[in-house]
């Protein structure tokens, strides 16, 4: 795995959130997260971070992050931590406890 040098560039944005927005043909055995709600959990992140103010983060739909069985996911980097993003509430939690604070949310993360 790949690791920051000492005279890489500063990081762009501190915190880069991709929010899975694959979507399969109805009745795929592995699910997709743009049919459980990926879209609407993704633009209501983008809203709060504005509305909460939060600089340097940026939030953008992916492509199949291949966790779809268990989504609708994100993965925040540059830390590389995945999180099950199933409702408005678990984005608020990972935006406060994660993103402003620098901790994690235990009970959301992807194993």
């Amino acid at each position: 795995m790949g690791k920051r040098l000492d005279d890489d560039p500063a990081l762009y944005f501190s915190t880069h959130v991709f929010v899975c927005g694959n979507r399969r043909p109805e009745g795929h055995p592995r699910g997709c997260c743009a049919s459980k709600g990926s879209e609407k959990i993704r633009d209501y992140m983008k809203a709060r971070v504005k509305e909460l103010g939060i600089e340097g983060v940026r939030v953008n739909q992916a492509g199949c992050l291949d966790r779809c069985e268990l989504g609708p996911c994100a993965v925040l980097y540059p830390e590389g931590v995945w999180y099950k993003l199933d409702s408005f509430e678990a984005v608020d939690e990972v935006l406060e406890k994660h993103v402003q604070a620098g901790g994690r949310v235990k009970e959301r993360m992807l194993p």
